[in-house]
């Protein structure tokens, strides 16, 4: 009797621990299914093919980006008319962002900093509003600059993956071919970009269409002379190779144009950062050596009105400086 009951526990025991063993074995497949690297980064591509608005009935087989993850606010982001121009910016940037995310951060940021400057800092209900609306603009701000990082990154490269692509196309290659050669050979953010493109066209979208989808994705104007040889060698012929071997040593040479420039203007622009940060440094400074000779800003209404225009006039001077030492090449 006393055999047969641990033989029976024994069973028991064999049975649970493999059924622990096959419930962690599920956990981890479905770990490995939905948030393991491989997963996320096929997530990631399958997004990313939708970046632009292609209503062709090539296209929809293409999974479309979510613009919040929610459906009620999915539905409520689909009615207005600039929302998927905002995403193409978001993809573009190369965040992991949502349009729902953005907006709701922005409206958390305007709403704490209107009450910090309105409570804490003891000011107008204008001067919160002012405040509020400068830190909403922060993660727009942070945007546009992410994606303007990735864009000057993805132009420096496109020289390069055009000489990969002429000398596949030299070698024997088909275009195909040297779409998928600068995927896989090449540095991101440019490899994932015309590993789109390879993708589409194997999912049954022309290469016209895949071609202008890269252009919506990365708004360069020497892409878009890329993408134009390309296509009007398809309709007419010609020798692709030359012409992508000029595209090339003209993109090049531009590039080089520009950093020269930049060089001869690092003067003005030094310059331009040297009067937008002195005030707020002699300012610190003065506080700091004096605070009795400074506190009338700090207490006095007059003084909160003096900085208040200050801040104004000293924004519009830094957008005119902006303006006067970009230059365009």
């Amino acid at each position: 009797m006393q055999d047969f009951a641990g033989n029976s526990l024994l069973t028991v025991v064999v049975l649970v621990f493999v059924a622990m063993l096959l419930l962690f074995e599920g956990l981890y497949l479905l770990w490995k299914s939905y948030k393991s690297p491989e997963a996320l980064q096929l997530e990631k591509r399958l997004q990313a093919l939708s970046g632009s608005r292609d209503k062709t009935p090539q296209a929809k087989i293409l999974k479309e980006r979510m613009l919040s993850e929610a459906p009620a606010l999915e539905r409520w982001l689909l009615r207005i008319p600039r929302a998927r121009e905002l995403d193409r910016l978001i993809l573009q940037s190369g965040l992991n962002w949502t349009v729902s995310k953005l907006l709701l951060g922005c409206l958390a940021l305007g709403v704490g900093g209107c009450m910090t400057v309105m409570v804490i800092g003891h000011q107008s209900e204008a001067f919160g509003l002012m405040g509020g609306g400068t830190l909403a603009l922060a993660p727009f701000v942070y945007l546009t600059y992410r994606r303007g990082k990735r864009l000057k990154r993805l132009e420096q490269q496109l020289p390069e993956a055009l000489d990969l692509m002429t000398r596949s196309l030299r070698a024997g290659h088909a275009f195909s071919s040297g779409l998928q050669m600068i995927g896989e050979e090449m540095a991101e953010p440019i490899a994932s970009e015309f590993r789109i493109v390879h993708d589409e066209v194997n999912f049954g979208v022309s290469l016209q269409q895949a071609l202008a989808n890269l252009t919506k994705r990365v708004p360069l104007t020497d892409l878009r002379y890329f993408v134009v040889a390309v296509l009007i060698q398809r309709e007419s012929g010609g020798n692709l190779t030359e012409v992508l071997g000029n595209l090339s040593r003209l993109i090049r040479e531009r590039l080089k144009l520009l950093a020269k420039v930049r060089v001869l203007s690092a003067d003005a622009r030094l310059s331009a950062w040297v009067l937008g940060l002195m005030p707020f440094l002699l300012a610190a400074l003065m506080n700091w050596g004096n605070p009795k000779f400074m506190q009338p800003f700090w207490t006095d209404p007059i003084g909160h009105a003096i900085i208040k225009y200050m801040l104004t006039l000293m924004f519009i001077g830094a957008l005119i400086l902006t303006r006067i030492v970009r230059i365009r090449v």
